[in-house]
This record gives C-alpha cells, structure tokens and sequence, in this order.
C-alpha cells in the first residue's frame, strides 16, 4: 500500500529490462481468447487487468509497441518479447502475469471467445507434474539457473553475477 493507501503493484519483462509499478486500483481482469490476443501472446488466451483511473509508471526502460490493428497496440519488452500491455482508446490493460505477484489478479470474464480453441478448457483436467517431476529425462534441469528478473524490483539489473 502506498502511504495515502492505495493499493501499490509492480511487474514488468522476464529479462527486468522494463519495469512498472501501478498506484491505485486495477480495473476489471479478462481473459481474451481473441486471435490477436493469441498471436500476441503466443499462448491460448491473454489474461489481461485494465489500469483504468490508477497511476501507471514505467521505472525501468521503454516498452516497444506494435500497432495490431487500427485502434490496438500491443506494448512488449524489446528484448526478451514478454507482453506487457494491451492499449486502445477505453485505456491500457497490462498483462496479468507480468506482475510481480499474478496470483492477487482474478479474471472474472471471458472476452473473444469466437476464437477459443476447442480444447481449453479441458486444459484442467490433464494430468499434473512439478517441474522436477521430468529429471529423469531431463537431467539438466538439476543445474538449471535461472536468468529471468525476480518477482520485486531491483536498483540494478542483470545482477552483476551472471555470465
């Protein structure tokens, strides 16, 4: 919370090139199973938050934009590709799972459905595995080190530590 209480959230690229911080509180959350939400996401759907009235700042680096449609931008890192937001003239929404704590987010509507892909939501009911789980035939998941950018912000990035 910041001191005048408003909730306070941050987030931003797997690589931490750009970051952003939100005061204030989010707008409603979706899940969009449009098609340009899933080319923009490479994925099945695009969780999104809107930003509406709270304060959206970018503390670390700019976000590329790509114009995907007549009204639509979509703002992603430059370097590592993570997508960062959904601009259009009713305001920005940030993708959900670029914030530093997602699980706080709950999408309450399903928008663009038109284009959902039959087996989505079936999705729920595959078998379950943890990581690890595949050590056997993938040994090298015993040394992995991850590079991406912890989930809270940092005054420097990349750590001066990693190759």
């Amino acid at each position: 919370m910041s001191l005048d209480n408003r909730p306070v959230y941050s987030g931003g690229c797997q690589c931490g090139a750009v970051r952003f911080r939100v005061e204030g509180a989010l707008g409603d959350a979706s899940v969009c199973h449009c098609r340009m939400c899933q080319k923009a996401s490479g994925n099945f759907y695009l969780p999104l938050v809107s930003v509406r009235h709270a304060k959206l700042e970018w503390t670390r680096g700019e976000r590329k934009r790509f114009q995907s449609s007549n009204y639509a931008w979509r703002g992603f890192c430059g370097d590592c590709g993570t997508p960062l937001t959904y601009e259009a003239p009713d305001g920005v929404a940030l993708a959900i799972a670029a914030f530093d704590d997602p699980s706080t987010i709950r999408p309450i509507i399903q928008w663009g459905v038109e284009a959902k892909l039959p087996y989505v939501d079936e999705v729920p009911d595959l078998p379950e595995e943890e990581t690890m789980a595949d050590i056997a035939d993938a040994p090298f998941l015993a040394d992995l080190v991850s590079y991406q950018h912890p989930d809270y912000d940092t005054d420097q990035w990349p750590a001066e530590d990693k190759p």
